[in-house]
């Protein structure tokens, strides 16, 4: 298995650009840890290392949007990577976008939405009630 040069960064993480394996769109940026990178590599999903919740995730476990791996692409320092992506559902992002960067900046400093929300936040994570047995 190729090893990525995860000491190049002081926390150990190495970038992963998401990418549409179609349309080349940049749907997300994540980061990898070791554990991560063989998991993606084993699976064939997203698998990426959140830095918020310090754990390992799979990009669409909750949501459904999981993210089928089409191709892997390292660069030349072996410390960066594309992901080219079968997004299913139609959205990367956790807000409902198609992708993180669903929005512009403008000359005056505001951001301007330029993609359609493809589901509600709220009822995609909304918490689950207690099962009845």
């Amino acid at each position: 298995m190729l090893q990525l040069d995860f000491q190049k960064n002081p926390d150990g993480l190495v970038p992963a650009i998401v990418q549409d394996g179609k349309t080349g769109q940049v749907l997300m940026l994540a980061y990898l840890n070791q554990e991560a990178w063989e998991l993606c590599q084993k699976t064939g999903l997203g698998t990426y290392w959140s830095r918020s919740r310090q754990e390992i995730w799979v990009k669409g476990k909750t949501s459904g949007n999981l993210q089928k791996i089409q191709e892997i692409r390292v660069d030349c320092d072996l410390d960066t990577v594309i992901l080219k992506v079968e997004q299913v559902g139609g959205a990367a992002c956790h807000e409902g976008y198609p992708s993180c960067f669903f929005r512009k900046l403008n000359p005056d400093g505001t951001l301007t939405v330029v993609e359609e929300r493809v589901f509600s936040p709220e009822k995609v994570y909304a918490p689950k009630p207690p099962s009845q047995s």
